[in-house]
Protein backbone atom coordinates (compact mmCIF):
# COMPACT_ATOMS: atom_id res chain seq x y z
CA UNK A 1 0.00 0.00 0.00
CA UNK A 2 1.38 3.42 -0.96
CA UNK A 3 1.64 6.40 1.37
CA UNK A 4 -1.16 8.03 -0.61
CA UNK A 5 -3.43 5.03 -0.10
CA UNK A 6 -2.67 4.99 3.64
CA UNK A 7 -3.48 8.69 3.78
CA UNK A 8 -6.87 8.34 2.10
CA UNK A 9 -7.75 5.34 4.22
CA UNK A 10 -7.74 7.78 7.16
CA UNK A 11 -8.84 11.01 5.44
CA UNK A 12 -12.60 11.60 5.12
CA UNK A 13 -12.73 12.53 1.44
CA UNK A 14 -16.51 12.17 1.41
CA UNK A 15 -16.93 14.86 4.07
CA UNK A 16 -14.49 17.39 2.59
CA UNK A 17 -16.73 18.67 -0.21
CA UNK A 18 -19.78 18.90 2.06
CA UNK A 19 -18.10 21.37 4.44
CA UNK A 20 -18.81 25.06 3.86
CA UNK A 21 -15.47 25.75 2.16
CA UNK A 22 -15.84 22.47 0.26
CA UNK A 23 -19.25 23.54 -0.98
CA UNK A 24 -17.70 26.64 -2.54
CA UNK A 25 -15.24 24.44 -4.43
CA UNK A 26 -17.92 21.92 -5.41
CA UNK A 27 -20.52 24.45 -6.57
CA UNK A 28 -17.95 26.37 -8.60
CA UNK A 29 -16.64 23.22 -10.25
CA UNK A 30 -20.02 21.78 -11.22
CA UNK A 31 -21.15 25.18 -12.51
CA UNK A 32 -18.31 25.35 -15.02
CA UNK A 33 -18.43 21.69 -15.99
CA UNK A 34 -22.17 21.96 -16.60
CA UNK A 35 -21.62 24.88 -18.98
CA UNK A 36 -19.46 22.61 -21.12
CA UNK A 37 -21.75 19.59 -20.85
CA UNK A 38 -24.63 21.70 -22.17
CA UNK A 39 -22.71 22.03 -25.45
CA UNK A 40 -22.85 18.29 -26.20
CA UNK A 41 -25.57 15.81 -27.01
CA UNK A 42 -25.34 12.76 -24.73
CA UNK A 43 -21.80 13.50 -23.54
CA UNK A 44 -19.58 10.81 -22.05
CA UNK A 45 -17.60 11.79 -18.95
CA UNK A 46 -14.44 10.21 -17.57
CA UNK A 47 -13.66 11.12 -13.94
CA UNK A 48 -10.00 10.25 -13.28
CA UNK A 49 -9.05 10.17 -9.61
CA UNK A 50 -12.73 10.17 -8.71
CA UNK A 51 -12.25 9.75 -4.96
CA UNK A 52 -15.49 8.68 -3.33
CA UNK A 53 -17.47 9.79 -6.37
CA UNK A 54 -18.75 13.18 -5.30
CA UNK A 55 -18.60 14.49 -8.86
CA UNK A 56 -19.17 11.17 -10.66
CA UNK A 57 -22.34 10.37 -8.77
CA UNK A 58 -23.62 13.94 -9.05
CA UNK A 59 -23.37 13.98 -12.84
CA UNK A 60 -24.67 10.43 -13.21
CA UNK A 61 -27.71 11.46 -11.15
CA UNK A 62 -28.42 14.04 -13.85
CA UNK A 63 -28.51 11.29 -16.45
CA UNK A 64 -25.00 11.58 -17.88
CA UNK A 65 -22.90 8.60 -18.95
CA UNK A 66 -20.08 8.63 -16.37
CA UNK A 67 -17.04 6.40 -15.99
CA UNK A 68 -14.79 6.73 -12.94
CA UNK A 69 -11.22 5.66 -12.23
CA UNK A 70 -9.87 5.69 -8.67
CA UNK A 71 -6.58 4.47 -7.24
CA UNK A 72 -7.51 4.06 -3.56
CA UNK A 73 -9.54 0.92 -2.83
CA UNK A 74 -11.33 2.42 0.18
CA UNK A 75 -12.49 5.42 -1.87
CA UNK A 76 -13.56 3.12 -4.69
CA UNK A 77 -15.55 1.04 -2.21
CA UNK A 78 -17.45 4.12 -1.01
CA UNK A 79 -18.15 5.12 -4.61
CA UNK A 80 -19.48 1.69 -5.55
CA UNK A 81 -21.60 1.48 -2.40
CA UNK A 82 -23.59 4.47 -3.59
CA UNK A 83 -25.19 2.17 -6.17
CA UNK A 84 -25.26 4.79 -8.90
CA UNK A 85 -24.98 4.19 -12.64
CA UNK A 86 -21.30 5.17 -12.59
CA UNK A 87 -19.00 2.59 -14.17
CA UNK A 88 -16.12 2.50 -11.66
CA UNK A 89 -12.67 0.94 -11.99
CA UNK A 90 -9.47 0.89 -9.99
CA UNK A 91 -6.62 2.62 -11.80
CA UNK A 92 -4.59 5.78 -11.98
CA UNK A 93 -4.13 8.87 -14.12
CA UNK A 94 -0.85 7.73 -15.64
CA UNK A 95 -2.33 4.69 -17.38
CA UNK A 96 -5.77 4.88 -18.97
CA UNK A 97 -5.00 2.06 -21.40
CA UNK A 98 -8.32 0.33 -20.67
CA UNK A 99 -9.96 3.15 -22.66
CA UNK A 100 -9.69 3.66 -26.41
CA UNK A 101 -8.49 6.85 -28.04
CA UNK A 102 -11.10 9.60 -28.40
CA UNK A 103 -13.68 7.92 -26.15
CA UNK A 104 -14.91 10.81 -23.97
CA UNK A 105 -16.31 14.30 -24.40
CA UNK A 106 -15.18 15.51 -20.98
CA UNK A 107 -12.28 14.25 -18.86
CA UNK A 108 -12.01 15.32 -15.23
CA UNK A 109 -8.64 15.43 -13.46
CA UNK A 110 -9.96 16.87 -10.21
CA UNK A 111 -7.47 15.13 -7.93
CA UNK A 112 -4.50 13.56 -9.73
CA UNK A 113 -2.56 16.79 -10.25
CA UNK A 114 -2.55 17.28 -6.47
CA UNK A 115 -0.60 14.08 -5.90
CA UNK A 116 1.70 13.70 -8.90
CA UNK A 117 4.97 15.05 -7.54
CA UNK A 118 6.91 15.59 -10.75
CA UNK A 119 6.06 17.82 -13.70
CA UNK A 120 6.83 14.87 -15.98
CA UNK A 121 4.10 12.84 -14.27
CA UNK A 122 1.59 15.67 -14.50
CA UNK A 123 2.33 16.03 -18.21
CA UNK A 124 1.92 12.28 -18.64
CA UNK A 125 -1.48 12.41 -16.90
CA UNK A 126 -2.55 15.29 -19.12
CA UNK A 127 -1.39 13.41 -22.21
CA UNK A 128 -3.40 10.34 -21.20
CA UNK A 129 -6.48 12.52 -20.67
CA UNK A 130 -5.82 14.14 -24.05
CA UNK A 131 -5.50 10.74 -25.74
CA UNK A 132 -8.93 9.51 -24.59
CA UNK A 133 -10.56 12.87 -25.32
CA UNK A 134 -12.66 13.37 -28.44
CA UNK A 135 -11.42 16.05 -30.87
CA UNK A 136 -13.89 18.67 -29.65
CA UNK A 137 -13.73 17.53 -26.01
CA UNK A 138 -12.65 19.34 -22.88
CA UNK A 139 -10.37 18.50 -19.94
CA UNK A 140 -10.85 19.98 -16.47
CA UNK A 141 -7.71 19.78 -14.33
CA UNK A 142 -7.59 20.97 -10.72
CA UNK A 143 -4.46 22.16 -8.92
CA UNK A 144 -3.51 23.25 -5.39
CA UNK A 145 -1.81 26.62 -5.36
CA UNK A 146 1.63 27.46 -4.04
CA UNK A 147 0.63 30.67 -2.25
CA UNK A 148 -2.13 28.85 -0.38
CA UNK A 149 0.50 26.43 0.92
CA UNK A 150 2.84 29.27 1.87
CA UNK A 151 0.22 31.29 3.74
CA UNK A 152 -1.42 28.39 5.55
CA UNK A 153 1.28 25.79 6.13
CA UNK A 154 4.42 27.92 6.24
CA UNK A 155 3.15 30.94 8.14
CA UNK A 156 -0.23 30.22 9.75
CA UNK A 157 0.96 26.83 11.01
CA UNK A 158 4.45 28.23 11.71
CA UNK A 159 6.35 25.71 9.58
CA UNK A 160 8.30 28.28 7.57
CA UNK A 161 11.72 27.97 9.20
CA UNK A 162 11.47 24.19 9.33
CA UNK A 163 10.52 24.12 5.65
CA UNK A 164 13.39 26.41 4.63
CA UNK A 165 15.92 24.30 6.52
CA UNK A 166 14.64 21.10 4.93
CA UNK A 167 14.67 22.60 1.44
CA UNK A 168 10.89 22.51 1.05
CA UNK A 169 10.82 26.23 0.19
CA UNK A 170 13.28 27.87 -2.20
CA UNK A 171 14.54 31.47 -2.31
CA UNK A 172 11.58 32.56 -4.45
CA UNK A 173 9.13 31.09 -1.89
CA UNK A 174 8.19 28.31 -4.27
CA UNK A 175 7.49 25.01 -2.53
CA UNK A 176 9.60 22.01 -3.50
CA UNK A 177 8.02 18.58 -3.35
CA UNK A 178 9.56 15.13 -3.51
CA UNK A 179 8.15 11.68 -4.15
CA UNK A 180 7.67 11.26 -0.38
CA UNK A 181 5.24 14.20 -0.20
CA UNK A 182 1.48 13.85 -0.58
CA UNK A 183 0.65 17.17 -2.24
CA UNK A 184 2.20 19.14 -5.07
CA UNK A 185 1.70 22.92 -5.06
CA UNK A 186 1.96 25.03 -8.20
CA UNK A 187 1.90 28.57 -9.52
CA UNK A 188 0.19 29.74 -12.67
CA UNK A 189 3.43 29.50 -14.63
CA UNK A 190 3.78 25.85 -13.57
CA UNK A 191 0.32 25.06 -14.95
CA UNK A 192 1.19 26.92 -18.15
CA UNK A 193 4.30 24.75 -18.51
CA UNK A 194 2.32 21.52 -18.06
CA UNK A 195 -0.09 22.65 -20.77
CA UNK A 196 2.76 23.63 -23.07
CA UNK A 197 4.50 20.28 -22.73
CA UNK A 198 1.24 18.35 -23.14
CA UNK A 199 0.21 20.39 -26.15
CA UNK A 200 -3.18 21.54 -24.86
CA UNK A 201 -4.82 24.95 -25.17
CA UNK A 202 -6.51 26.78 -22.31
CA UNK A 203 -10.11 27.85 -22.64
CA UNK A 204 -10.31 29.45 -19.20
CA UNK A 205 -8.94 29.09 -15.69
CA UNK A 206 -11.06 29.49 -12.58
CA UNK A 207 -10.47 29.96 -8.86
CA UNK A 208 -12.37 27.00 -7.45
CA UNK A 209 -12.59 28.31 -3.89
CA UNK A 210 -10.99 31.75 -3.83
CA UNK A 211 -10.78 33.02 -0.25
CA UNK A 212 -12.95 30.22 1.16
CA UNK A 213 -10.10 28.11 2.53
CA UNK A 214 -8.62 31.10 4.34
CA UNK A 215 -11.85 31.96 6.16
CA UNK A 216 -13.16 28.53 7.08
CA UNK A 217 -14.24 29.47 10.65
CA UNK A 218 -16.18 32.49 9.37
CA UNK A 219 -17.94 30.44 6.69
CA UNK A 220 -19.07 27.97 9.34
CA UNK A 221 -20.61 30.80 11.38
CA UNK A 222 -22.57 32.26 8.44
CA UNK A 223 -26.28 31.63 8.22
CA UNK A 224 -27.57 30.22 4.93
CA UNK A 225 -28.51 33.61 3.51
CA UNK A 226 -25.09 35.14 4.16
CA UNK A 227 -23.30 32.07 2.84
CA UNK A 228 -25.43 32.22 -0.31
CA UNK A 229 -24.28 35.81 -0.73
CA UNK A 230 -20.64 34.81 -0.34
CA UNK A 231 -21.07 32.08 -2.95
CA UNK A 232 -22.58 34.58 -5.39
CA UNK A 233 -19.68 36.95 -4.75
CA UNK A 234 -17.15 34.18 -5.34
CA UNK A 235 -18.79 33.06 -8.59
CA UNK A 236 -18.76 36.65 -9.83
CA UNK A 237 -15.03 37.03 -9.17
CA UNK A 238 -13.59 33.54 -9.71
CA UNK A 239 -12.26 34.33 -13.22
CA UNK A 240 -10.52 37.56 -12.23
CA UNK A 241 -6.80 37.28 -13.12
CA UNK A 242 -5.76 39.36 -10.10
CA UNK A 243 -7.31 36.83 -7.71
CA UNK A 244 -6.36 33.51 -9.30
CA UNK A 245 -2.98 32.81 -7.74
CA UNK A 246 -4.16 33.29 -4.16
CA UNK A 247 -6.99 30.76 -4.46
CA UNK A 248 -6.59 27.47 -2.63
CA UNK A 249 -7.45 25.53 -5.79
CA UNK A 250 -7.56 26.38 -9.50
CA UNK A 251 -9.60 24.66 -12.20
CA UNK A 252 -8.03 24.76 -15.66
CA UNK A 253 -10.27 23.99 -18.64
CA UNK A 254 -8.25 22.97 -21.71
CA UNK A 255 -8.74 21.41 -25.12
CA UNK A 256 -6.75 19.81 -27.89
CA UNK A 257 -5.16 22.33 -30.27
CA UNK A 258 -7.14 23.00 -33.41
Amino acid sequence: MSELERYYNKFNEEKRLTSRHGQVEFQTTITYIQKILDCYENPKILDVGAGTGRYSVYFSSLGYDVTAVELVKSNLGVLKAKRSSVKAYQGNALDLSRFADQSFDVVLLLGPMYHLMMTEEQVRAMNEAKRVLKPEGRIFAAYIMNEFAMITHAFKEKRYLESVRSGKIDESFHTRTTEEDLYHYVRLEDIDEINRQAGVTRIKIIAQDGAANYIRPFLKEMDDELFSGFLKYHLSTCERPDLLGASGHLLDCVKKPE
